[in-house]
């Protein structure tokens, strides 16, 4: 069954990769504005089409560039927004991310993690840089020194390291209901480090999440498993590397971060091996597992790049907490998982107050345009 969801998947994938090259896509009609054109990717927040200048070039060219991310034709001449062309793809990566999450767990059950880790950091690696060397970017180059960008491997390889490990200890169901308050720990960060407002109401989402979070810990209980406690590692980590990703300049491309991100979890699982001294020659079970989880993974990559490029980002966001759907029927299907009443209710508590956290910003900014 879960090949048959990888490959209605990979279908899908190609469907739109194909598709989007052989669409007519909108022009940029005269009074976009440049507010409209920049994107920011989803672990990035870079700016990506080049400057203001450069933009108003483009829109005021008699020649009219074509722009993708604008929005595409979709069947019988309707228009398909870019909004919803934004949340079709992040629901689709979040699908991916979902499939590669099993995937991984299946596969810890004939390899440790770090022999895991190790194989998919090797081959993302390989994966990303040459996509950026087809894009043009150098993977090599003084701006991979940058101190930011280190810091987000950091960041990354303990993230990684909590949520991976989680996923071989404990219920796929739980990891992933407890991976959901990233989100209102990057509000919680950004706060507490960077000195950003966050008022009464945003804060009290926050503390909402954490109850939610709590729930599903259960310390003291009776059905309390200290395992859970690599899956807030998880959390810690990747809150962490989202808000490092914000001090890396803007002028860092997505696949050289992207490249150096999954040399950082190679190295991560290098050192675990040499740790635990358990590394074993993988059957051929094994490997399809590792194999499925970077080519679902990769996919999923792609289209939430996509997806944020495609989209407004406080239209799509949303839509992340869509990957828990996918983790709930995985477990139930696939591990035969059944989450108890506080586990649900804990998950329900997170997402409520990642849902508010991000209608609360849209709001601000909102706001903030209109002054």
């Amino acid at each position: 069954m879960l090949g048959k969801w990888v490959g209605c998947g990979a279908a899908l994938s190609v469907a739109l990769i194909s598709g989007r090259r052989s669409w007519p896509l909108q022009t940029i009609p005269p009074n976009t504005t440049y507010g409209h054109f920049v994107h920011r990717i989803a672990t990035g927040g870079q700016k990506i089409l080049g400057s203001q200048q450069d933009w108003q070039q483009r829109r005021d060219s008699p020649k009219r560039r074509t722009v993708g991310a604008l929005g595409v034709w979709a069947g019988k001449g309707k228009l398909m927004t870019a909004n919803l062309r934004g949340i079709l793809l992040l629901t689709l990566s979040m699908a991916g991310f979902a499939i590669e999450d099993a995937m991984i767990k299946l596969a810890s059950g004939g390899l440790p993690a770090g022999q895991i880790l190790l194989m998919i950091g090797l081959v993302g690696a390989l994966v990303f840089a040459a996509w950026g060397r087809a894009q043009g970017q150098a993977v090599f180059s003084r701006a991979v020194l940058d101190g930011p960008l280190w810091l987000r491997n950091l960041f990354e390889v303990i993230g990684t390291l909590g949520f991976v490990t989680a996923l071989t200890l404990i219920p796929l169901s739980t990891a992933t209901a407890i991976l959901q308050a990233t989100p209102i720990g990057v509000t919680a960060g950004a706060a507490l480090f960077f000195g950003e407002t966050v008022g009464w109401r945003r804060w009290t989402a926050v503390l909402v999440g954490f109850a939610g979070v709590i729930l599903i810990l259960r310390p003291g209980m009776e059905g309390f498993d200290i395992n859970a406690l690599w899956a807030v590692l998880g959390v810690v980590g990747l809150s962490a590397r989202d808000l490092a990703t914000r001090r890396m300049p803007a002028s860092l491309p997505t696949m050289v971060v992207a490249t150096w991100g999954f040399v950082a979890v190679a190295g991560l699982g290098a050192v675990m091996l040499a740790v635990s001294r358990d590394a074993v020659a993988p059957d051929p079970r094994s490997l399809w597992y590792v194999a499925g989880a970077l080519g679902v993974g990769i996919g999923a990559y792609w289209c939430i790049i996509e997806a944020t490029r495609a989209g407004d980002m406080s239209a799509i966001q949303p839509f992340r907490y869509s990957r828990l759907v996918f983790a709930l029927i995985i477990a139930v299907l696939l591990f035969g998982e059944q989450p108890d009443t506080l586990t649900l209710m804990g998950t329900a508590l997170i997402i409520g107050s990642g849902l508010y956290t991000f209608a609360r910003e849209r709001t601000l900014s909102r706001r903030s345009a209109a002054r």
